[in-house]
């Protein structure tokens, strides 16, 4: 990738990295080849600054939205803010880099000097006319392309290379020719060469519709047989291809390009023929212009040492606006925060209501039930593990039933609802379990106690010293199986009934404020007296 963040400034090119460039708001593009576009996608959503053909590549090859693209005239001069007040601006002018269609250098200038970024370029001394470059401004920084900056590499120019072509070109009359390309560029050359062998150039869909673009010369088609130079994608030209090629006519192939590629077929020719600066136009630019400091394009091939007899002395460097600088921290911030707010809204709502498993909640129950048991047996009338073997029962009394005994006394003393219209009894330390009837039926049903629900009844143990004593469980027999003829107990069970049948209904306050096992035993005495007259 070939890009640079331009230091203490929310200014990037050909960099889009966002996790990278956290600081940068005005993002620009030099031009199209791949290794500049590296991260740039349809997905792209912040404004980006172009030239107008770019513009239009990047639209139609790329589907990068038309809202985020921001077309600059070439030759022209223009203000950008660099905050979000509009305070703090800078000038950027566009200027024709002689590479590829579309490509341009860009010159800011600002609180932070004048810079000049060349992306990839090729040199002219038409380029030092530039209005931009000849009021004397000073070049504080030049970020170079220095492709092609080894002193030992020689190149001719392009017009010297084109002319090499055309000597090769004109060896092979009847053959046919394929000149490999990349996507973009030396369309100019195709030009060339269809004027100078009066033929058509056979290019595909796609580049047929950039020289349209362009305005070039109406000498190119998509017909295979139309004419005999043909331009292809650098990277069918091969040793099979060219196997191929042959079978069904004469065929050379030219690769115009100054980097170094090992030839696998005789008829494979290499012509340096290159849309960067060669080393000796880099250093005449470079004398030319005197910047304070040489910046490489390229990283891994550092260039600094070949022009420091060309630079002028440093500057400082001049302190960021305090407007810019928050500018550029709300960028790194803004970001983020809409891709959690996002990430926040596609996250799927649980809907309805959400179960937990038994297993994670086995501790949390239990330890819940022994805190109610242990309130509850603080509570109880009863003697301490009574209700253990006697579990209490809770009773819920429609009000329509029992209107005599749902009074207004009796509304206030037991827990009512009003939604559900509904008393509710919350303890009920008889082992009885009562079904109660509408008014129109009676109460107590003359059926066997099986049918009605009635548990068997506990009576109190009489012995020769009085009556049954209290606080003892001993002192208290169930009747687990059918009471015989013999009881006393048969004959009361209807009044023993009515007993409990009020002892259910009694409020639960009346129970907590003093109710204690001595007098349940007087009542349950009372209850029996009179059966044993």
């Amino acid at each position: 990738m070939n890009g640079v963040l331009i230091p203490h400034t929310p200014i990037a090119v050909d960099f889009w990295s966002l996790r990278r460039a956290s600081t940068a708001r005005l993002f620009f593009l030099s031009h199209m080849h791949s290794d500049h576009t590296v991260g740039l996608s349809s997905t792209w959503a912040r404004p980006l600054y172009c030239s107008p053909i770019t513009a239009h590549l990047l639209h139609r090859h790329l589907q990068v939205s038309k809202q985020w693209i921001r077309t600059l005239e070439v030759g022209e001069s223009h203000v950008l803010p660099l905050d979000e007040t509009g305070r703090e601006t800078m000038t950027v002018t566009l200027i024709d880099a002689n590479h590829c269609p579309g490509s341009v250098m860009f010159l800011f200038e600002g609180y932070f000097g004048t810079i000049l970024y060349t992306g990839d370029f090729r040199y002219t001394p038409s380029m030092l006319k530039e209005p931009a470059l000849t009021l004397g401004k000073q070049i504080h920084t030049l970020y170079l392309d220095n492709t092609n900056c080894n002193p030992a590499l020689v190149l001719p120019s392009r017009q010297e290379a084109a002319q090499q072509i055309i000597q090769l070109i004109r060896k092979y009359p009847q053959h046919n020719i394929k000149i490999g390309l990349y996507s973009l560029g030396k369309e100019s050359l195709l030009e060339q060469l269809a004027l100078e062998f009066r033929t058509w150039v056979v290019l595909s869909p796609r580049r047929l519709e950039l020289v349209q673009l362009l305005g070039l010369a109406d000498v190119f088609t998509v017909e295979e047989k139309a004419g005999r130079i043909h331009a292809v994608d650098h990277t069918e030209i091969s040793r099979s291809s060219m196997l191929h090629w042959n079978q069904s006519h004469p065929t050379i192939a030219i690769l115009p390009t100054s980097r170094k590629i090992h030839t696998s077929h005789p008829d494979i020719h290499i012509i340096p023929y290159s849309d960067h600066s060669s080393y000796s136009e880099l250093r005449t630019f470079v004398a030319a212009l005197k910047p304070c400091q040489v910046l490489p394009i390229v990283s891994r091939q550092p260039c600094g040492d070949y022009f420091k007899d060309s630079l002028s002395p440093r500057l400082s460097m001049p302190l960021i606006p305090d407007s810019v600088q928050q500018y550029m921290s709300s960028s790194s911030k803004k970001p983020s925060f809409l891709w959690l707010l996002e990430r926040k809204l596609k996250r799927p709502r649980i809907q309805g209501v959400v179960f937990e498993t038994p297993e994670e909640n086995t501790d949390q129950s239990q330890a819940d039930r022994d805190s109610k048991k242990t309130k509850k047996e603080n509570l109880s009338p009863w003697p301490r593990g009574f209700e253990k073997q006697h579990p209490p029962h809770s009773l819920r009394v429609k009000k329509q039933f029992f209107p005599d005994l749902c009074s207004q006394e009796w509304d206030k003393a037991a827990p009512f609802c009003e939604s559900q219209k509904m008393v509710t009894v919350l303890t009920a330390p008889l082992g009885f379990s009562v079904q109660l009837k509408t008014p129109d039926e009676k109460f107590i049903s003359p059926k066997p106690r099986e049918e009605i629900g009635l548990d068997p009844p506990f009576i109190p143990r009489e012995d020769n010293n009085g009556p049954a004593a209290t606080g003892d469980q001993s002192d208290w027999i169930s009747h687990d199986s059918p009471p015989s003829h013999s009881s006393k107990a048969a004959p009361l069970l209807t009044e023993f009934r009515s007993l409990a049948l009020k002892y259910l209904l009694t409020p639960v306050n009346f129970f907590q404020a003093g109710f204690s096992s001595k007098s349940f035993d007087q009542q349950v005495e009372k209850y029996h007296q009179p059966s044993l007259k």
